[in-house]
Order: structure tokens, then sequence, then C-alpha cells
């Protein structure tokens, strides 16, 4: 027995020392550091980031920031404790060499590693052609650049601006723009905004605050392309309909691009929905076979959920990051009897147009909703999301007190439709309807979540991107 305990806590010991390298220095990769300290990690770490900055907080860009109320080099992350790293910021890394256990850097240099964590998050989609992308006025919204560079543009206060796409950022963009008293026009292939995140029940109600606050929404359309004037600067798009639409400013909104093309070559189980990994956060290779060395974190990471059918989950939240990255620091100390699994339920909250909009579980599972409290006509209520007979997600639209009974009722995978009633029920929510989500195989806009199967290298997919 002493001998056994000796032996485990050399073990102990060997995992709370080495070199551990985290490529992404954002929110995931900062608490995850933080985590690791903590614990007692004593060796050495290294902080890796393309962009110059050390980490911010990027919710508050497409709420706070475009409003004016905040400046986007104030958005910086509170820390929770010293982690005592050695940042690489400004220069991204480039390549991953598994045997060797190196990252490769886009200044020639290379880092060594013990153990790796990944959590590079996503990027801005961008306007497809690259000429038109590189016009005066277009932007896009991800980076503290962007949102400084936006708010710029906006406080110019242009004649029109145009958003490209209806998810949640473009929706508070447009919201945005509407509060600085900025006519904005939306362009949606979809039937309505959100339909893709929350499914057509609730984007028509999110059509109607739209319209309602004087927001000029086209929808079923796409921008076919962007013109420009002889100076360079934007000046109108072509739409699918026909029809153009004037504009100085052009925000493309169209959803977001996991960050693994410098993994492409690595053997790693990387590709566009992310990087799939374990419930325990440990990178699987391209045949499928977990390492033991490489963890994943955040938005990037592609993991299976035991409450949604084990169904590999690619989730653009910032709670679900901040969870994944304790989970994945947790898991990387310790001894494969002393991890857990991350099982943290989908959150996500938005305000646009004067509502508060949250949601917890997985709505795009769902096949058929029901009001169960409130009223859609009165923009305040609780739907419920059911899938196969059980309640599988929920949204709210500023009723948001209601949000951990429904988390409680998805953990407990209680049935669908709820056996309850409730004293605030109106007759709009007697019984289910259809969700009504797009069909899964044309992207939308903005997708929060995706769902992209069991296998964690299946070569059968094909990925059509967004425009």
């Amino acid at each position: 027995m002493t001998g056994e305990r000796t032996r485990d806590g050399a073990l102990e010991q060997l995992k709370r020392e080495g070199r551990i390298v985290v490529v992404g220095a954002s929110l995931a990769g900062l608490r995850a550091a933080e985590t690791m300290r903590d614990k007692g990690f004593t060796g050495s770490l290294t902080m890796i980031g393309d962009e110059p900055y050390e980490p911010y907080d990027r919710p508050p860009l497409s709420k706070q920031v475009l409003l004016g109320n905040a400046v986007a080099d104030h958005t910086a992350l509170p820390r929770r404790r010293a982690i005592d790293a050695d940042w690489r910021l400004g220069v991204p890394a480039t390549g991953l060499d598994m045997a060797a256990r190196r990252v490769r850097l886009g200044n020639g240099d290379e880092v060594e590693y013990d153990r790796l964590l990944i959590a590079t998050g996503v990027r801005a989609r961008p306007w497809p052609n690259p000429e038109e992308a590189e016009l005066e006025g277009v932007f896009v919204l991800r980076t503290r650049d962007d949102g400084e560079g936006l708010q710029r543009a906006l406080a110019a206060g242009p004649r029109r601006v145009l958003v490209i796409g209806a998810g949640f950022t473009g929706s508070e963009i447009a919201s945005a723009c509407r509060e600085r008293g900025l006519n904005v026009t939306v362009a949606e292939r979809g039937e309505a905004p959100l339909v893709g995140a929350l499914g057509a029940v609730i984007g028509r109600v999110a059509a109607e605050m739209h319209r309602e606050h004087e927001v000029d929404l086209r929808t079923g359309v796409m921008v076919t392309a962007l013109e420009g004037d002889p100076a360079g600067r934007v000046r109108a798009a072509q739409l699918s309909d026909g029809s153009s639409v004037e504009a100085d400013v052009v925000v493309v909104s169209l959803g977001a691009q996991r960050n693994t093309e410098w993994l492409a070559g690595s053997g790693l189980g990387a590709g566009p929905r992310g990087i799939a990994c374990d419930a325990g956060c440990r990178a699987f290779d391209v045949r499928g076979i977990v390492t033991d060395d490489i963890f994943v974190a955040g938005d990037v990471a592609r993991s299976p959920h035991a409450l949604f059918g084990y169904q590999f989950l690619s989730l653009e939240h910032w709670g679900n990051a901040v969870a994944q990255a304790d989970t994945a620091a947790h898991n990387m100390l310790s001894e494969s009897a002393d991890r857990r699994p991350h099982l943290w339920v989908p959150a996500f909250w938005s305000s646009q147009f004067g509502v508060n909009i949250k949601s917890v579980g997985v709505p795009p599972m769902g096949t058929e909703i029901i009001v169960t409290q409130g009223s859609l006509s009165e923009r305040r209520f609780a739907a419920v999301y059911g899938y196969q007979g059980r309640v599988i997600a929920a949204v709210t639209f500023d009723n948001c007190r209601w949000l951990p009974f429904y988390e409680h009722q998805i953990e407990s995978t209680a049935p669908f439709p709820p056996p309850f009633s409730t004293v605030d029920r109106r007759p709009e929510g007697n019984k289910p309807v259809p969700a009504d989500f797009p069909d899964p195989s044309v992207p939308t806009h903005g997708p929060t979540i995706t769902l992209s199967g069991y296998s964690p290298a299946d070569r059968k997919m094909t990925f059509t991107p967004g425009r």
C-alpha cells in the first residue's frame, strides 16, 4: 500500500510539472490557465494568441461598444489570479507536430509542450468576394478591432446601414443601429430572423420586433454583390430578388468559421465543424483514437453530450467556454480515475430592441414547441422545445425567471409536452406546434449550435459554407 501511495503521489506531482502550451489567448484559454494555477500547476505555461491584445470580452462588442456606451479597449477580461505565463501575442499558430510535441508559429518559432490545450475559437465568416470585402465601409464583427472600426463608422452617421444576416449578432447590430437613430436594412436568407437558432415560430416574433422598430427587413433573399464607388467605398448591394439597397456601411454577419486550418496535416481530428474530443475534452486523432496530451475547450471544441443523445456539439457560448475550460484544465492535471466529463447545459442570451432573449438546452434539436408562460403576441413568454417525447430546450423573452426550472427539466429528461399547467399560460400554449426549423442541410446565418453527428472523424461529411 505504501508503494502504491508513493507511486500515485509521484504521478500526481508529475502532472503538476512540465510544459503546458495554450493555443488561443481568449476567454477559454485564460480561464483554463487560471484553473491550472489554482490546482497547483507549477511548470511553464505558454499562452499563444493571434491578436496583439490580452484576453478580452466579446459580447459587449455587439452591444455596449456599438452604442457608444463602452470603448473596445476597455473590454479586457477580469483576472481571477496571476498565471505567470509566457505570452506570445500577435503571432498565430501555423502548425502542429504531434510526434515531436511542437507548435509552429507564424514567425518561424516552435514551442515545445508536454500537454497542449487548443482554444482557438472561431472567427467571423467573411464576405465571399475578396475584392468586395475590401471596400471601405464593409465590416464583420468578431474582434476588438472590428468593434472599434464599426463603432466609428456608426458614430459618423451613415445614411443607411445594411446588415447581411439576421442571426443573433446581426439582429443585435440592427438593434444598435436603430437605437442610434440610423436607417438600417437587414437581408436574411431564411424566412425570419433567428430562424436557424430558434425556429420559425420564434423567428416570426423576432421579425415583428424588427419591423416595429422600423428596420427594413428583407427575408427570403440573398445579397449577390456589393458595389463600390470610384473611391473604393461601398455604395450599394444587389439582392437575389432583383432589388438593390444603397448603403454606405455594410456589416457581414454570416456566422462563424472555426479556427482549425492551422491543424491541417497534423493528424488531429479537426475540420470545419471543429476539433473532435471526448467528454473529458481529450482530442481525437483522424483515426478516431483519443489522445492523452492534447485537450480542447471553447467554441472550437466538438464533444459528445449525454443529455442530447451523445451528439457531438459545437457550442458558441460564453458560459460553455468557461465551464469547458475548467473541465479541460482539471483533466490535464489529473489521472484517469479523477477526470470528469463536461456536461454543461447550453445557455445563451441576447438583448435586442429592448427585449432580453435567453435560452437553455439545444433548441435546433427540437421538433415541437409549446408556449408555457405568457404570450408570443405580448413578447413576454417562455416556450419549451420537445424532441422524441422529452424536454430538450427552452427560450424566454423578458421572462428569464423560469429558465432554472426548465434547465432542471432538461437535465432530468422530463416529458414533453410538460404535464403541468401554469397560471399565466395563454390559449396559444394549449398544445405543441411544429418548431419549424429550416432544412439543416441548408446553412442559415449565425447558428449558435452545430449538431455534427456521432463519428469524431466522419469522412463522409459534406460541408457547405454559408454566404
